[in-house]
């Protein structure tokens, strides 16, 4: 798989990979599957210990993400942000390979395809290597999505949203209730902690920023779900 060094932010189904690297951490991006599946593949730059969140589609692809050399990183961890298949489709495969912690919400962690190993809640850490990712519990989308956060230091946060938050608003819910509980997650324990410079990768399609989101909250209340 090819994987470029310049990251826009965006990929392509069936295209090459995009790479950013944050010092103590790297980021790399791929669309998988049908649907058009971001999975992230994240490697400590001490230890080269990796975690990858949603193994959503197309195992071999993830495989070839991490590379195929005596280098390559090693896949300690694996986090799903939430319940819907087209998230886990290659889970039970990445982790037959590679036998990675899983990670999930208690919530959603039963719909799962195969047993987690690690259940987490609201403000718990998951480590890779030597750098720390914040559990953000984000009810809506599913009861148990998750999102985690990477604080890079001087620079910028990296939040990773799953299907909560996209470009042009939260992910998709079935019911008033669940809209409302989604946008006050959200608002409370996203926009509120963090600042609009916080880049956003989302489960699908382009990432996007909080400041480039936050003035369309009250437009997101008022459309309802």
């Amino acid at each position: 798989m090819d994987v470029l060094g310049s990251y826009s932010g965006h990929t392509d189904p069936g295209g090459p990979a995009i790479r950013r690297d944050l010092g103590a951490l790297t980021v790399s991006k791929v669309s998988v599957g049908p649907m058009d599946n971001n999975a992230y593949l994240l490697v400590c730059a001490a230890t080269g210990d990796a975690l990858l969140i949603d193994a959503a589609n197309e195992p071999d692809r993830l495989t070839d993400l991490m590379g195929h050399g005596s280098d390559r990183p090693h896949l300690r961890t694996l986090v799903t942000t939430h319940r819907h298949p087209d998230h886990w489709q290659a889970l039970a495969a990445v982790a037959g390979m590679f036998q990675p912690v899983t990670v999930a919400h208690p919530l959603d962690a039963p719909e799962l395809p195969i047993p987690t190993h690690t259940l987490v809640e609201h403000g718990d850490t998951v480590r890779i290597g030597q750098v720390e990712l914040g559990v953000v519990h984000l009810r809506g989308h599913t009861p148990g999505s998750i999102a985690l956060l990477y604080r890079d230091g001087d620079g910028p946060p990296h939040l990773f949203t799953g299907d909560s938050l996209f470009p042009g608003g939260p992910g998709k819910t079935w019911s008033a209730e669940d809209h409302a509980q989604l946008l006050d997650h959200l608002e409370f324990r996203v926009f509120d902690e963090l600042p609009d410079d916080t880049w956003v990768y989302p489960g699908h399609g382009d990432d996007t920023t909080l400041g480039a989101e936050r003035p369309s909250i009250p437009e997101w209340r008022a459309r309802g779900w």
